[in-house]
């Protein structure tokens, strides 16, 4: 199998989809001749043309406005939001259109559409450019919110996300997009929606993350285990909504202690969320009040400052040795 960075992986799982299927389209701003920002649809237009590979104005309402329409029509639009910062002037098309729209009309009408986003920090980029806010989508009934951690899962969740009948935000971590390669069969291959994976196995923690940040909770892991013998399990999340919290509760059963890491915003963010599933379903099997390390509540600072507002690995072994050590 070929070895693939994450935009690399975006790319296949675009092009074949894009063979499979005449009726998906990708559009956005510069992902047509230019090939997007992070070169995410590079060569689509040559292979596809102007017309199923669309550049369209900076106008993030129009472009999510317009894919709506055409995925009720019986598209399914893979649209490109340059940053997940930009994607605010978009939101009342997502919320009061594309979310609603099954509801609204008792089912006559899907919305098959992606709206892809690069998210997240650690790329020394611009003020918009650098936020985690996926809980506004995941809070948001008739959106799911799918968030890779790998080049693998990232074409497999795409793939799943463009034949969905409902609207996906798909973030994509930019942090992520080509700091590491994995193998990615040419072959089809898909990941349901709504399904976590155990990415590391233990009996002695459970650590709950997503995105880009899974990569440095495994660093994390490794630490752990080789400076103080403590087997941690890994829980990836893959999707935000809708939340597979089963694993976690029986991971916790297992473990008895929990931390949970995302850049995200502390303060009303995804860790929240599962801290109340948890009190919920294991609450009397912790040994230990959970942890979380997360971005801090204020913007995503410039680059002299932006490393040391994202979860490290030092925050995350310290949080989980404040863990296991209550």
């Amino acid at each position: 199998m070929a070895e693939l960075t994450m935009v690399e992986a975006i790319n296949l799982a675009l092009r074949q989809e894009m063979e499979k299927d005449e009726s998906v389209h990708v559009m956005g701003c510069d992902v047509g001749v230019n090939g997007g920002v992070f070169r995410v649809t590079d060569g689509l237009c040559d292979r596809f043309g102007e017309d199923r590979v669309m550049d369209t104005p900076l106008a993030e309402s129009a472009i999510v406005g317009m894919a709506t329409g055409m995925a009720v029509k019986g598209l399914k639009p893979v649209c490109e939001m340059q940053f997940s910062g930009f994607s605010y002037f978009a939101f009342h098309q997502l919320e009061s259109q594309a979310a609603r729209m099954r509801w609204r009309t008792r089912g006559r009408y899907q919305v098959p559409m992606v709206v892809r986003m690069p998210y997240g920090g650690g790329v020394r980029a611009l003020e918009h450019h650098s936020e985690s806010r996926e809980v506004y989508y995941a809070h948001t009934p008739g959106l799911k919110m799918v968030i890779p951690s790998g080049p693998r899962n990232a074409r497999a969740l795409l793939v799943s996300a463009i034949r969905d009948p409902d609207p996906v935000v798909f973030f994509e971590g930019k942090l992520i997009y080509r700091s590491f390669r994995e193998e990615v069969p040419e072959k089809e291959e898909t990941l349901p929606i709504g399904e976590s994976r155990i990415a590391r196995d233990g009996d002695d923690l459970t650590v709950v993350t997503y995105g880009a940040m899974t990569q440095r909770v495994l660093e994390a892991a490794d630490v752990l285990s080789g400076e103080d013998g403590v087997e941690v399990e890994v829980i990836d999340l893959l999707t935000l909504s809708p939340l597979d919290d089963a694993p976690v509760a029986e991971s916790v059963r297992k473990t008895g202690r929990l931390v949970i890491v995302h850049e995200a915003h502390r303060s009303f963010g995804p860790g929240a969320e599962l801290i109340a599933r948890i009190n919920e379903k294991a609450f009397y099997y912790l040994e230990a009040p959970v942890q979380r390390v997360t971005g801090y509540d204020t913007i995503v600072p410039y680059f002299a400052r932006e490393q040391a507002y994202l979860p490290s690995v030092e925050r995350i072994v310290a949080g989980a040795r404040t863990a296991l050590e209550f």
